[in-house]
């Protein structure tokens, strides 16, 4: 079954993005970065989501983030689904942290369960057909949104319209310019129809 086991991330300064990372997540093993000054500007296309067990855990890693020098884009909060926040790291990139449930059953832990890379696509069937022809099994699909399972891989992966995830993550969708994201794992190297690059 195809894998993702690390995503890394294009930065101006990647010894101050490293710096942030470990204090803001300390993920190293998943969350890797190099330098990339190529032009982007707005929201770059894709999220990623931190999922922990419990709403402590949440705001542990949420409180973190922000004392590293993430900015909250949005506040951590109870909704139908669970309890979670979304902060945009120094370098642009935006993350959601966040739990399927509303209630601690322990002490906090700054720990991730999940991570899960969502990116916007122009044309979901499309992309989708795209993915599933290098390998990838569509778990959940509907309208605007698509859940490839990926069994026990470190980085769950998705699609959504562009539209869709920037109102998702509390930005506006306007943005132009490189991704700065490129997924690892044992699917191939290749740049999709979005210009997602995969090594």
């Amino acid at each position: 079954m195809a894998s993702i086991d690390s995503i890394t991330l294009g930065v101006d300064d990647p010894a101050d993005a490293s710096r942030f990372y470990s204090s803001a997540f300390g993920l190293p093993e998943l969350i890797k970065v190099d330098t990339d000054t190529a032009p982007s500007r707005g929201f770059r296309g894709f999220t990623v989501s931190l999922l922990a067990a419990q709403p402590a855990n949440v705001k542990a890693l949420f409180d973190d983030a922000i004392a590293a020098g993430a900015t909250q884009v949005k506040p951590l909060t109870k909704t139908f689904w669970g309890f979670g926040g979304v902060v945009q790291a120094p370098d642009g990139s935006l993350w959601k942290l966040a739990s399927s449930s509303k209630k601690d059953t322990g002490p906090a832990e700054k720990r991730v369960d999940k991570a899960v890379v969502l990116i916007a696509v122009e044309n979901v069937k499309a992309s989708k057909q795209f993915y599933a022809q290098h390998g990838l099994k569509v778990g959940r699909s509907f309208g605007s949104y698509v859940d490839f399972d990926l069994g026990d891989s470190p980085v769950g992966f998705g699609l959504y319209t562009r539209k869709a995830l920037a109102k998702d993550a509390g930005v506006p969708a306007e943005g132009e310019g490189s991704h700065r994201l490129t997924l690892n794992g044992d699917i191939g190297s290749f740049s999709d129809p979005d210009g997602f690059n995969w090594n």
